[in-house]
């Protein structure tokens, strides 16, 4: 499928305003429908001298697919492993006078991709950059997921309740990726996650113990097979058991902030704060973490007494049961 028709519309509706030389020009790209391209970046991408991007037949094939033929002498690699060194070529060129045109593999630049240490030197550099806004997975998962506003009390207004807070790939070890979701337990906004296929399933057992608090698993956006479901995070796990396709494709995971709830004592008398309880059983259940260094963590996280956490603990330990 080709887009050429495009073009023209691109210059009609873009090739009278200012596009200034020895600048570089931050470009949006769709996430999957190449319908999603915006008639600025059509423009910006055929008049720009250069094209930066962190793939260049991947982006050479998008390219072509709007009916834009650039040479490979106009386009540059620029990815994570070499986007110190090719900064400094881009700034070379941006002091001659060129336009440069920077565009990731798919969507909004410097966001989970490559691009922000390219911006950071031009900025440095003196020289200026232009956005030109586009697809993003993040506040494409972010509108479908139906984020609730409740009213918040003055303080929580203070710490940005009612925003999100974008943490995007976890790390891939598990330790280090239990100490991640340890430091997100607590955050009272809503959490946006990228995962890939092959640690989807891994990612959504590390996010049960938040029990009923909701999460928006949203896969392939804006493809032909997109899929978005809100399910409890106790529930993550089944919903993506439920059909084959489901661990296929990229994924944005929206955890939504965490439900105001009162302070009870359990029948145990137990009155540790759910919160202390969710990280305690984080810790309990990660792998080569003993009974009372996970204690300790917890107290130390969440500002439990320790010997309540304990006493919670060894219930969990002698019962077996789960929050």
């Amino acid at each position: 499928m080709t887009f050429a028709s495009a073009l023209a519309a691109s210059h009609d509706a873009a090739a009278s305003q200012a596009w200034p030389r020895g600048t570089l020009y931050v470009v949006a790209t769709p996430i999957g429908n190449l319908a999603d391209i915006t008639l600025r970046a059509l423009h910006l991408l055929q008049r720009a001298d250069v094209v930066a991007c962190e793939d260049t037949r991947h982006t050479g094939q998008l390219l072509r697919s709007y009916g834009i033929e650039r040479p490979a002498a106009r386009m540059l690699a620029l990815h994570q492993h070499n986007e110190a060194e090719a900064a400094q070529a881009v700034i070379v060129q941006l002091q001659q006078g060129q336009r440069v045109a920077y565009a990731s593999d798919a969507g909004t630049p410097a966001i989970s991709d490559p691009g922000a240490r390219l911006v950071a030197a031009v900025r440095e550099a003196g020289l200026p950059v232009v956005p030109l806004p586009g697809a993003s997975s993040v506040t494409t998962a972010l509108s479908a997921a139906g984020l609730a506003s409740a009213p918040a009390s003055d303080a929580a207004q203070q710490l940005g309740a009612g925003g999100f807070v974008f943490a995007g790939f976890l790390p891939a070890r598990g330790s280090e990726r239990a100490s991640a979701l340890l430091a997100l337990a607590d955050e009272p906004r809503a959490v946006v996650l990228m995962e890939a296929p092959h640690r989807i399933e891994d990612l959504a057992r590390a996010l049960a113990p938040l029990g009923d608090r909701l999460v928006t698993l949203a896969r392939e956006l804006t493809k032909q097979f997109e899929e978005i479901a809100t399910v409890a995070a106790s529930e993550a796990t089944a919903w993506l058991a439920g059909a084959p396709q489901r661990t296929r494709g990229e994924f944005v995971v929206v955890v939504h902030p965490a439900a105001t709830v009162e302070l009870q004592s359990d029948d145990e008398g137990d009155s540790l704060p759910p919160t202390a309880r969710r990280v305690l059983q984080l810790l309990l259940e990660t792998d080569g973490i003993p009974l009372k260094t996970a204690v300790r963590l917890a107290a130390d996280i969440t500002g439990a007494a320790r010997n309540a956490l304990y006493q919670r603990a060894l219930r969990q330990r002698r019962e077996g049961t789960q929050d």
